[in-house]
């Protein structure tokens, strides 16, 4: 049970139910367009899935989601209704003030490539890419084996697909980096072609692939927003 604020205040009764832990995360994950229990726990992957299931069906008596069946195998989708429909301004305004205000070097310490690389795949450009399969392979040289190796894959009907095993396909252009400089080019805070001069990102194969990147690099839809320093 959710504690009250005992207000009658707006802004205090959208509290009680937008402010719990993790439920905010949530809800942009639900905007970005993932339906499904598994796409939800790719994109809040330290979020524990008993509490992501608490934290829907919470949502859904607060009637911001709902439970579709979803056509073909039966399995059910989470859809977010009207009222949770109506919540996008409220966290594209977050987003905006937190790439705007809070400190880059902060934002950089909370790294996972996992995520990363699944952001990366929801919002890649194909349409700078050739008509033809792409593989880009991301390899992060300082991270362990078992996190080094990414793969994205994009079809001529431009489906984008990750991997993190070998898809088997050959590759057409290799991304070798570090966890950091890669999370800042996706963050706006940098760019491809700066980390290569700073020596951090180094691209081999498809020479076009390489010289396009920066256009078909799926970036945060808050990259376009500039840190501003308080007074």
């Amino acid at each position: 049970m959710t504690a009250s604020y005992k207000q009658f205040c707006p802004v205090a009764m959208a509290a009680e139910i937008l402010c719990t832990r993790w439920t905010m995360v949530l809800l942009r994950e639900l905007l970005a367009g993932s339906t499904r229990f598994n796409e939800l726990r790719r994109g809040v992957p330290r979020m524990s899935p008993a509490l992501l299931s608490r934290r829907l069906k919470e949502l859904e008596a607060a009637g911001i989601v709902e439970q579709v069946q979803r056509d073909g195998d039966g399995a059910n989708e989470y859809r977010l209704t009207e009222p949770g429909r109506d919540l996008r301004p409220v966290i594209e305004t977050f987003g905006i003030w937190g790439q705007r205000w809070v400190d880059a070097d902060l934002s950089l310490e909370n790294l996972d490539p996992s995520l990363l690389m699944w952001d990366m795949r929801r919002s890649l450009n194909t349409s700078p890419l050739p008509n033809a399969r792409s593989v880009v392979q991301f390899i992060y040289s300082d991270l362990p084996a078992s996190q080094k190796y990414w793969w994205l894959i994009v079809e001529p009907d431009g489906e984008v697909d990750l991997c993190s095993v070998d898809p088997g396909f050959e590759i057409d252009l290799y991304v070798t980096t570090h966890l950091r400089p890669m999370t800042a080019i996706w963050m706006g805070l940098s760019t491809v072609k700066a980390e290569q001069k700073n020596g951090w990102l180094h691209l081999d194969g498809d020479a076009d692939l390489a010289e396009r990147m920066q256009t078909w690099l799926g970036l945060s839809p808050f990259a376009a927003e500039a840190k501003r320093i308080p007074n």
